[in-house]
């Protein structure tokens, strides 16, 4: 399936931001179809509101991992003020993604 025009930008951001040795970007907006915060309703068409990122970076060697998954909100500081509710995020160096 084709990626939507936010999860693209994820991608664009994160490529630019941290050159991963792997991004895989799950939009997991179905799952949340119908669910009220504040703001209105989630599952809005076309998704693109909850996301599961697992990134591996050479970027976050010697970070723990409150350090590596703010350098990933702050990337996307913009999506995550707008369009993207919520995100879950992996983020490994590459030494742990191949363990």
């Amino acid at each position: 399936m084709p990626e939507g025009p936010i999860a693209t930008i994820i991608r664009e951001k994160l490529t630019a931001g941290l050159s991963p040795a792997r991004l895989v970007i799950e939009d997991d907006s179905g799952r949340h179809a119908g669910h009220h915060h504040e703001g209105g309703l989630d599952g809005r068409p076309g998704g693109e509101s909850h996301f599961n990122l697992t990134v591996v970076s050479a970027v976050f060697e010697g970070l723990g991992r409150v350090q590596r998954q703010r350098a990933v909100n702050d990337l996307l500081r913009a999506e995550l003020a707008g369009p993207v509710h919520a995100l879950s995020i992996r983020a490994l160096t590459p030494a742990e993604a191949d363990a």
